[in-house]
């Protein structure tokens, strides 16, 4: 689908400005995450590649609620699970998943992981999203399923597990845990898990009521080259910021 004329991803200058921006954007996806009630205790974590140190991420403090943080909150974590730039803890659980995830994938520039309601609920059947919506297209043949689960994830070789089913795709459910989505940009991350976590609360729904009627295999196919792809993620996310930011400005501090 052609967007040239719609707004695209910004390019920057110098490597401070590029930095900044994933930091507002990051700080911006967590208040989000506490607006749709994705926060969940000490729970979640979303990670941001640095875009001057490769091997470096961005991360929320362990235990912060989502909804407080602001950018001069955010931990810059190196490649040992060393805070490096922050005064506060990293989540373990966050640098055994994430640092393999963006270790397996250059690609990924971002990660978000939640103890989601609908999220979690739907991980427990043990299978992947039915193409039952035009939304939930977006993750057609593009999700995997993580079927072991082991507790909290705290070793780095569950981690590199959970990379590897992940594969080159944009979703995991892992099974009796949660979700997981990664994108090109934080904003492609957060909006895609976002939307998943919603097309699993619409397939309990509609199994609740009755029996869903999928969408066929042509069309699903035809509309996730609609919406599936980067730039859609991308900017299915920018609303959602600027209403983030206008409610909340304190978040950009």
């Amino acid at each position: 689908m052609e967007f040239s004329h719609l707004p695209q991803p910004p390019t920057f200058d110098t490597v401070e400005a590029a930095r900044l921006h994933c930091q507002q954007r990051l700080a911006a996806a967590f208040r989000l995450f506490a607006h749709y009630g994705f926060d969940e205790g000490i729970a979640g974590h979303i990670t941001a590649r640095d875009p001057k140190l490769a091997d470096h991420f961005w991360v929320n403090p362990f235990g912060m609620y989502f909804g407080h943080i602001r950018v001069s909150d955010l931990l810059l974590v190196n490649h040992k699970g060393e805070v490096v730039e922050g005064n506060r803890a990293v989540n373990a659980a966050a640098f055994a998943i994430h640092s393999q995830i963006h270790q397996s994938r250059p690609d990924v520039a971002a990660a978000a992981h939640a103890h989601s309601l609908y999220g979690k609920a739907w991980s427990t059947l043990g299978r992947l999203l039915d193409p039952l919506t035009q939304d939930a297209c977006a993750f057609y043949e593009d999700h995997a399923l993580f079927e072991n689960y082991t507790g909290v994830v705290l070793d780095l070789q569950e981690g590199k597990r959970i990379a590897q089913t992940l594969s080159e795709r944009k979703a995991i459910i892992l099974r009796n845990h949660g979700l997981l989505t990664v994108g090109h940009s934080v904003d492609e991350a957060a909006w895609w898990f976002i939307t998943l976590d919603r097309s699993c609360q619409t397939q309990l729904m509609a199994e609740a009521a009755g029996q869903p009627v999928l969408i066929d295999p042509e069309t699903a196919s035809l509309t996730y080259s609609q919406i599936g792809d980067h730039y859609a993620g991308w900017f299915s996310f920018q609303s959602l910021y600027d209403k983030i930011v206008r409610q909340e400005p304190d978040l950009l501090d």
